[in-house]
């Protein structure tokens, strides 16, 4: 019940963490322990901050003050969640990598191997300092908010399209059979063939046994071979030769040696009640065969979408996109794509919803969700007042936990009318921001190339770390003083023209 949840962004409030333990020093070594750590906070103070995806932070930490409850853009309360205060600082970045200033807006995001839970290891011996990180990571591993994460993560889509939804504790198991053509349809083909040759054994079985029933009450059984005797089943001597007649009705095999006559009236009657049932089952189970076997599931698994959605700016404007294409030269007819946002949340009065399904606007007003979808396009959902995501910026959006569900549905030909549904799921682990789809199409030879080994291709873009709101606060707050300065400039222009 607890999936989906967005992740605290202050975990001192729940008392759950380690706290910094009553360590023993040394006499000896107070002195130098703190002339060391004074060099390391100075050179913490002084060392160029990494490439994360969040607001600056102005001020720092002063050990022995009051620390204050973390912002929302806050970096160190967010990068260093759940780390014991005794634990040293992270290792610098490798010399390659790519460093920003705090005061930038605009600042390039975290390629997406730094989504990894570590880096790649040293093939060094470990020193003492590896090994109490190394232990602080194993700390942080076993912290209750990263076995929290681990047991409660469940996917509700898979990225196939399958629901991780078991439904148990079905009282009503009735209504089931009262849609006994659907449930049959429903079944897994093992089943289902287990039902289509019992349906007939079944009955040959019971039509079979009535015969020699009959044939016994009669005395056709022990008057075989008597001329003179008038049987109303012929060459019924036992309970297989019974069977073999039920056999030779139902399908109209008929090989003439046994056989219902005229003799009596109640042979007629289950030769007659024989055939109406095998055709009914004849009718039923060929119909649900023929259902079965033309189901468009298979069609579903010829609609791709791209591994991973990205996040930047489209027209001045935040977009979430993703790809979508069709490996088949037979196109879908009227094919709509929707989406949906699967979260839970805890409203004002306390009440939790688990799962919550909002809408994503993917062009239902503009008719862009409507779809010719001969060449692979990028589906775009714009960051706006109505989107969920108006207020989650690049460093909140690690701290949530939420899933995408896209739907794609249309009819695969006019003639038989049959509608084709494909779906997937995006997590907030599978969005990168900052990036962008590569082209995946050319003009060659006087036609249109697609080349499907550029669908998941994206690329790196400059897009701002800051959230749709804030960007659009920022844009107003430029265009007020852009406003100001017009009219002042205008006031002082006024007296020297006069």
């Amino acid at each position: 019940m607890l999936a989906y949840l967005p992740r605290p962004a202050d975990s001192s409030r729940y008392g759950t963490f380690p706290r910094k333990p009553d360590l023993p020093a040394a006499p000896g070594a107070l002195v130098e322990d703190g002339g060391q750590q004074a060099a390391a906070t100075a050179a913490k103070r002084s060392a160029p901050m990494p490439n994360y995806p969040s607001a600056p932070r102005r001020g720092g930490f002063v050990p022995g003050e009051p620390s204050l409850p973390p912002s929302r853009g806050s970096l160190t309360a967010q990068h260093h969640r759940g780390r014991p205060s005794w634990c040293p600082p992270p290792a610098p970045q490798e010399p390659g990598a790519r460093l920003y200033p705090l005061h930038a807006l605009s600042v390039a995001n975290l390629p997406n191997s730094s989504r990894g839970k570590s880096s790649a290891r040293s093939s060094t011996a470990p020193t003492p300092e590896g090994l109490q990180s190394r232990r602080c990571k194993l700390l942080e591993e076993d912290s209750p908010m990263a076995q929290a994460g681990k047991r409660q993560r469940q996917r509700y889509v898979t990225k196939v399209g399958k629901c991780q939804v078991n439904l148990g504790n079905i009282q009503d198991k009735k209504r089931f059979l009262s849609d006994i053509f659907t449930t049959i349809v429903d079944l897994k083909y093992r089943w289902f063939l287990f039902v289509f040759m019992m349906c007939y054994i079944v009955t040959w079985v019971v039509f079979g046994f009535i015969y020699f029933f009959d044939a016994w009450l009669r005395g056709d059984v022990g008057h075989q071979g008597d001329p003179e005797w008038r049987a109303c089943i012929e060459n019924v001597d036992g309970f297989v030769s019974a069977l073999l007649l039920s056999v030779e009705s139902q399908r109209t095999i008929g090989y003439g040696t046994r056989m219902v006559t005229a003799n009596c009236a109640e042979g007629v009657i289950l030769l007659m009640a024989q055939s109406i049932v095998g055709s009914m089952i004849d009718a039923m189970m060929v119909g649900c065969m023929f259902v079965k076997i033309s189901r468009p599931k298979k069609r579903a698994q010829t609609l791709i979408f791209s591994k991973n959605c990205v996040i930047s700016r489209r027209d001045e404007k935040l977009c979430l996109m993703f790809r979508v294409g069709d490996l088949r030269e037979s196109h879908m007819v009227d094919a709509k794509i929707r989406a949906k946002l699967i979260k839970s949340r805890q409203t004002a009065e306390g009440e939790f919803i688990p799962l919550e399904q909002s809408e994503l606007n993917l062009g239902y007003d503009t008719g862009e969700d409507r779809l010719f979808l001969v060449e692979p396009q990028i589906i775009c959902h714009v960051i706006n007042r109505h989107s969920p995501f108006w207020d989650m910026s690049a460093e909140s959006l690690r701290r949530e936990q939420f899933e995408i569900i896209i739907i794609l549905e249309g009819i695969l030909c006019l003639a038989t009318g049959m509608t084709c549904q494909a779906r997937t799921s995006y997590t907030e682990d599978e969005i990168l921001w900052g990036y962008r789809f590569e082209p995946c199409m050319s003009l060659e030879k006087g036609a249109f190339q697609v080349d499907y080994s550029r669908f998941e291709m994206t690329f790196e873009v400059q897009t701002p770390a800051a959230s749709a709101k804030e960007l659009q606060e920022l844009k107003e707050l430029e265009q007020q003083e852009h406003s100001t300065l017009s009219l002042y400039w205008d006031h002082l222009v006024q007296p020297c023209v006069l």
